[in-house]
């Protein structure tokens, strides 16, 4: 395993499994013109809530529980601007876990940053080059809580393919070397408490484990500085 190149902006992708999209049963035509988006819907992953393996993802004071958003990230090699889906995979340097976290909320368009954005809540795991990995649309992908087995899902069930979904956000904009694009969260996203360890396996990727953490009230950040 390599670490992960110069990291760039980390873009999340919605609704790009078929079991997260069923899910949202009617509330689905409440997005994009009351009809199923033609378009990849994305979001940002912002620098404060990148976190490597290991490190300790935070609860936020007043949340009880966060959600473990287990995906494939893809590293992008050069920049990437109105590919082809036949070339797309050639802009590609390799691939990485993250660990895309969430506060639990009921609403998801457009992405709120409130809930995705805290700090700690990206965790990116092993940087393994594209050569290695044969097929990045059948990998299976596992969530354990506590060394036991939560939740488990694929990378066959995308709606939009790796290939696709890089070619497709292309068209609309530019992604740069070092940039992560993360392929979207399965249905059924486990959900964890401060005081616990998550760890995601994707195969052929090797594995992503952080333990999580309840963030300090403000009076104990206070005493810890005069300490």
């Amino acid at each position: 395993m390599q670490s992960a190149p110069r990291r760039g902006t980390v873009y999340g992708t919605l609704l790009n499994h078929h079991d997260a999209f069923a899910a949202m049963g009617g509330a689905v035509h409440e997005l994009r013109h009351k009809a199923p988006s033609k378009a990849p819907i994305l979001y940002i992953k912002p620098r404060n809530t990148w976190l490597a393996a290991g490190e300790a993802i935070v609860v936020p004071q007043g949340v009880e529980v966060v959600e473990v958003g287990a995906t494939l990230g893809l590293v992008i090699a050069r920049s990437a601007c109105r590919v082809s889906e036949a070339d797309a995979l050639s802009f590609v340097a390799g691939y990485v876990i993250v660990n895309d976290v969430s506060v639990p909320h009921a609403s998801f368009h457009p992405p709120s940053l409130r809930f995705k954005a805290r700090d700690t809540f990206c965790p990116i795991g092993p940087f393994v080059p594209r050569h290695a990995i044969g097929a990045p649309d059948a990998l299976a992908i596992s969530v354990a809580i506590d060394g036991r087995t939560v939740h488990q899902c694929s990378t066959a069930g995308l709606i939009r393919p790796v290939a696709r979904l890089l070619a497709e956000v292309s068209q609309f904009m530019t992604l740069a070397p070092g940039d992560v694009l993360t392929v979207g969260v399965a249905a059924g996203a486990p959900r964890a408490r401060a005081g616990q360890v998550v760890c995601i396996v994707i195969n052929g990727l090797g594995r992503l484990e952080n333990p999580l953490v309840a963030e300090p009230l403000f009076g104990e950040l206070e005493s810890e500085a005069e300490a």
